[in-house]
């Protein structure tokens, strides 16, 4: 009974009831933190300080897309977003399997090769919609083609946001009693990347390969912009684009990069100066609200830690581990998906799931592949499917530019169902395989 009043239970599962009843993920987060505090005997006072205080460790990330959005409203402005949207168009014609493949390699290489994550969503998706219309195409499936793209390259890809998660990895375990080098650890997740991969083939061509009504509505390109090939503007805004990345790993700041990229674009005058407030306006309006949930999870996060819910929960589930390793990684990967789904970043997690999980693999004896499999999986559950996880928001962000796409039943359910279950059913098989 211990642990079905823990706070991290009770505070994930009051904000999946919350989010499923279709209460803002904003006030779902607030409302959630609170119980969690108060579960754990903190007053008000020092849940909310220690909520506010909390925020501030998504800071970056939050500006980083609200710049990042008023860059993918300049690419509007100036055509170019309509105009790759035409190219693409013209590439698929009526084949839908075909835009989602291209739509998923887009979201793949925004990982590694041009690693700018969710900001090119609001860039090539809503232009798109039309099309997408036209086919009929279920947008539950571009869904899970952009988490796809944006979870399993981190997974599986030693290289961009892949380096990272697995350095992070690498670095935990050993700092928790195995040697394991930062290159080796893909040649054990690459078989957690069969079990996305599998999940991504079941949503595009049994769940969702039926067609879908939605309203065509048409998206107004600001200054009825309709160009049929590359200008000066394009160009500049191409160019714009490579200084923003270019920046952006000289200096590892995302909102330096997106910076010196806007101001390319209105020192050129590729877009007039006068058009400034209203463009910064469109990014905000596009990425302001992702921006706001991330730092009210990053706030949700903190009280967590601040309860100590998630050490208790990990000592109160060991006995219940009798030994066995097939109930211990079970167990494991229950804990992960719930504090990975509380606070939306699987990046986040290895830290806190890697000091408790080590020590447990060892003394039950699990070989270092199933080490690995097992926490890596640990700690991206949940990514995709959380309310509050950026894999989630901005397939949202960019799919609803029309109004007509539910986060939680059109993106969270759909890509929790088809990526979280397989992760969990391949990470149970490792320890049995390997």
């Amino acid at each position: 009974m211990e642990i079905l009043f823990n706070p991290v239970i009770i505070s994930v599962v009051l904000l999946c009831i919350l989010c499923l009843a279709k209460i803002n993920v904003l006030l779902a987060l607030m409302i959630s933190s609170i119980a969690a505090g108060l579960v754990a005997h903190m007053s008000l006072t020092d849940i909310m300080t220690t909520f506010i205080n909390g925020m501030g460790g998504n800071s970056e990330t939050a500006l980083s897309y609200i710049l990042l959005g008023a860059f993918a409203a300049s690419m509007t402005h100036t055509g170019l977003a309509p105009l790759l949207a035409q190219k693409i168009s013209s590439i698929i014609k009526s084949n839908k399997y075909l835009l989602l493949g291209i739509i998923t390699l887009i979201a793949i290489c925004s990982q590694n090769i041009i690693p700018v994550h969710i900001a090119f969503i609001p860039i090539v998706i809503p232009p798109l919609l039309h099309l997408m219309d036209r086919l009929k195409l279920d947008r539950r499936a571009v869904a899970c083609a952009l988490a796809y793209g944006l979870k399993t390259p981190y997974i599986v890809i030693p290289a961009g946001f892949g380096l990272i998660f697995q350095g992070l990895l690498a670095d935990n375990i050993t700092q928790n009693g195995i040697n394991i080098p930062k290159s080796d650890v893909w040649h054990y997740t690459w078989f957690l990347g069969i079990a996305m991969t599998i999940g991504l083939l079941i949503s595009i061509f049994i769940s969702y390969r039926k067609s879908r009504e939605y309203v065509d509505i048409n998206l107004s390109v600001s200054d009825s912009i309709e160009c049929k090939k590359f200008n000066k503007n394009h160009y500049i805004t191409i160019f714009a684009a490579l200084m923003t990345l270019i920046i952006q790993l000289l200096t590892n700041s995302l909102p330096l990069g997106a910076l010196v990229g806007l101001g390319i674009i209105f020192g050129t005058k590729a877009i007039d100066h006068d058009k400034m407030d209203k463009l910064i306006n469109e990014g905000i309006g596009m990425m302001g609200y992702v921006a706001f949930v991330m730092l009210v999870a990053a706030g949700f996060a903190m009280v967590l830690k601040t309860t100590g819910a998630v050490d208790s929960l990990v000592n109160s589930m060991l006995p219940l581990m009798a030994g066995n390793k097939i109930i211990a990684a079970s167990i494991m990967l229950f804990v992960g998906l719930f504090i990975t789904m509380g606070i939306g970043t699987s990046f986040g997690t290895i830290p806190i799931l890697a000091v408790l999980y080590v020590p447990v693999c060892v003394n039950l004896g699990f070989s270092v592949a199933a080490t690995i499999i097992v926490i890596a999986a640990a700690a991206a559950l949940g990514d995709a499917g959380s309310p509050a996880s950026d894999t989630t928001l901005g397939p949202t962000s960019g799919l609803n530019a029309d109004g007509q796409h539910n986060h939680i039943w059109d993106t969270c359910i759909p890509t929790f169902l088809h990526y979280n279950i397989p992760l969990i059913l391949f990470a149970i098989l490792a320890v049995i395989i390997f």
